[in-house]
């Protein structure tokens, strides 16, 4: 496995100091949340300024490559599965998709946002054949109205794009939905590309690995009992609850959880 962290961990920190944050503490990738406050977005740049240090797309190629760093995915906010005409949607995924090869990001992540799986279905697979001259996958995150790995199985057995698309298990939500570990990761099946490890206190509140109710034990074991060597992104919400710790403080339990739970050199 190879430990990530999000951007949304690091609420008002630019791409510089986000940077410096992974590298110091020994993550490999940066989750790059896709939001005008981060800096990452659709409408940045495609060319550097002339006559100039890097910047734009390239600019953040470049600043991750320095440190070392890969991007990890790109965690968009298109809702596949949301109410409405497919135009905008499509529209909206294309140019989070030309932006991930831009910046040499494997994955856009997607939320379905809405129950309308055919809807869902369809989108994707109008995306797929620009996905796959790009060498970048749709991972769409178990979570809203489809928070569990058996919905978001569904989704993806019916968009039928296995090489264009994927899944991200937050460890958080289909367990809190009532699906235990065991049961998500057989319903993801081959389409699990990407881990989001976090903890929550059952208000939810984000905690430190280990001292809250997520079974990332289990989860843990699991995974490593399939061979799973990919991603895993720490998911630190401090955005979404800014009064918890600096990500600083528990990025060395992802770590150590990572190490932990990464299959043998041979599996």
């Amino acid at each position: 496995m190879r430990l990530s962290v999000s951007t949304l961990g690091m609420p008002g920190a630019g791409l510089p100091e986000a940077i410096e944050t992974a590298a110091a503490h020994g993550c490999a990738g940066l989750e790059l949340r896709l939001h005008p406050d981060t800096g990452v977005h659709a409408g940045l740049p495609r060319r550097a300024e002339r006559n100039g240090p890097p910047s734009g797309r390239p600019g953040v190629r470049a600043a991750l490559a320095a440190a070392g760093l890969e991007i990890s995915a790109l965690a968009g906010y298109t809702g596949v599965c949301a109410p409405g005409d497919d135009g905008p949607v499509v529209e909206a995924l294309a140019a989070d998709l030309l932006l991930a090869a831009d910046l040499g990001a494997p994955a856009v992540r997607v939320f379905p946002k809405g129950e309308d799986t055919a809807a869902g279905a369809r989108r994707l697979r109008t995306v797929a054949v620009e996905a796959r001259r790009l060498g970048v996958r749709v991972l769409v995150e178990t979570h809203d109205a489809l928070p569990t790995g058996a919905a978001v199985a569904r989704l993806l057995e019916a968009a039928g794009e296995p090489e264009a698309t994927g899944a991200i298990w937050d460890l958080l939500h289909p367990w809190r939905h009532g699906e235990d570990p065991a049961a998500t990761l057989t319903a993801l099946g081959d389409h699990l590309a990407y881990v989001q490890i976090k903890d929550a206190a059952p208000d939810l509140t984000p905690v430190p690995l280990g001292e809250g109710t997520v079974p990332l034990e289990e989860a843990g074991r699991l995974l490593r009992e399939r061979g799973y060597d990919g991603w895993v992104s720490l998911e630190w919400e401090r955005t979404w609850f800014p009064h918890i710790a600096p990500v600083e403080t528990v990025i060395a339990g992802a770590a150590s959880w990572t190490r932990r739970f990464s299959p043998p050199p041979d599996h």
